[in-house]
């Protein structure tokens, strides 16, 4: 990997490396925090290898600070081939800017530097290809987009505007096509509940044409890096390398990835404990599979499968049978200290959500079964996001209902959407009740 002492800045290839070791080793990335410390360091430095001379005594600072971090998160990144990458990457740095491993460790911000020709806008001369929408002057139809979203405990509103809650714990593809993978692990929201959220992100970006060379985007709990894995922001060294950018819009809480070569643009955000995802993409890449038939586990686009639905009708019917003295184990709403009384949640839920649609409703369940606040303000950007990414202002609010309308599965190509238990969650006025007989 050109990281000999004597290798000048080509030694910094370790870097895009991130990105593999990054998706081969997820177990030691759940634990050890070398992705904090990457963003720490690329946040502190700009992203700049080649610190301008009156800056290089911050740039030192900045490794020494990185140094650190790495030896804190030293125990928990033993194996991880990516930390020890880091970690010879930081000794190369310090050999090439003359820098001592003695001295201040303060992380001051060094002075933006200029940006390289074409990184701060798209180049003029980029490819046709790398721009979606430019492309379509020549068809004889615009892009139609759609939006998917996953918030909460898990909420899921497909490609197909179906609206779900799920279980689905563990590690579970959201969108699976030729042109990018994204993956979510949701964790359990309480001990022995079926209720979990989304704790961890991983999006990837695959390489395309002259626009793109493969990216990694991963977020996890109190973590929400505004650079991909290997610390860029953008697409890499193609031509076209800036049809494909990361933005972030609040630190460590919003981030916004624009993949203008596919016409798609991602929102990730984290809000508590737990991330939050929303996607604009043209129909024609939610469509791009090699084989629609092994796409069954894509969630955005076919939805949770049936035994992974929250069934609110066999909730309701055990808690209200003879024997059920308490809720069982495996409910989505297991009793807890902290939970919110009905009236109180309902009426968090309305100050964010006025308007008594699927968000709102699935704010007040979220409330009921946690207890965690932070749960409405994931309903309430959720819907947000949507006023934002999707195509039909008509579509923005979704009500009750027990099917697909009429001709929409087919025209998507999917079989009709099983409905057969989002309705109950008219069911929710009742929790409150089954709740106090816990």
């Amino acid at each position: 990997m050109g990281m000999g002492r004597g290798a000048g800045p080509s030694a910094l290839g370790f870097w895009p490396t991130f990105a593999f070791l990054l998706c081969s080793f997820p177990a030691a990335t759940s634990s050890c925090k070398i992705l904090k410390c990457n963003s720490e360091f690329w946040s502190a430095t700009a992203g700049s290898h080649a610190p301008a001379p009156d800056d290089a005594p911050e740039f030192c600072a900045a490794l020494r600070t990185y140094a650190l971090c790495t030896r804190r998160t030293a125990r928990t990144c033993r194996g991880d081939l990516a930390y020890h990458s880091a970690v010879h990457g930081i000794e190369d740095l310090m050999s090439q800017h003359n820098c001592s491993k003695d001295g201040p460790t303060s992380q001051p911000h060094l002075r933006t530097l200029p940006p390289p020709p074409g990184d701060s806008q798209e180049r003029s001369d980029s490819p046709e290809i790398c721009h979606y929408e430019k492309s379509f002057h020549n068809r004889a139809a615009a892009p139609n987009y759609t939006h998917c979203g996953l918030f909460g405990d898990p909420h899921l509103r497909t490609f197909t505007d179906r609206f779900q809650t799920c279980k689905v714990q563990g590690a579970w593809p959201l969108i699976d096509n030729n042109y990018l993978n994204v993956q979510v692990t949701n964790t359990p929201v309480l001990p022995g509940s079926a209720a979990t959220a989304t704790s961890k992100l991983t999006i990837i970006f695959k390489n395309f044409q002259e626009c793109v060379d493969q990216k990694v985007y991963q977020a996890e709990m109190d973590e929400l890096p505004a650079a991909f894995a290997d610390g860029s922001k953008n697409g890499g060294d193609k031509h076209g390398a800036n049809s494909l950018k990361i933005t972030e819009k609040v630190s460590g809480q919003h981030v916004e990835i624009q993949a203008k070569y596919i016409g798609t643009t991602i929102v990730v955000r984290q809000v508590g404990g737990y991330l939050t995802f929303a996607v604009r993409m043209p129909e024609e890449v939610v469509n791009a599979v090699e084989d629609r038939d092994s796409q069954g586990l894509y969630l955005c686009l076919r939805g949770c499968p049936l035994n992974q639905q929250i069934d609110f009708q066999a909730f309701r019917a055990g808690a209200e049978s003879p024997s059920a003295h308490r809720l069982p184990a495996a409910s989505p709403a297991p009793s807890a200290p902290d939970t919110f009384p009905y009236e109180t949640a309902v009426a968090k839920c309305k100050e964010k959500l006025p308007v008594e649609d699927l968000y709102y409703q699935a704010c007040v369940f979220d409330l009921l079964t946690t207890g965690d606040v932070n749960f409405t303000l994931a309903a309430y950007y959720a819907l947000e996001d949507v006023k934002m990414l999707h195509s039909n202002k008509d579509k923005l609010h979704l009500y009750e209902r027990t099917r697909e309308p009429p001709g929409r599965a087919a025209a998507a190509g999917l079989p009709p959407a099983p409905w057969p238990l989002l309705g109950s969650l008219l069911l929710l006025p009742l929790l409150p009740v089954l709740l106090e007989a816990t």
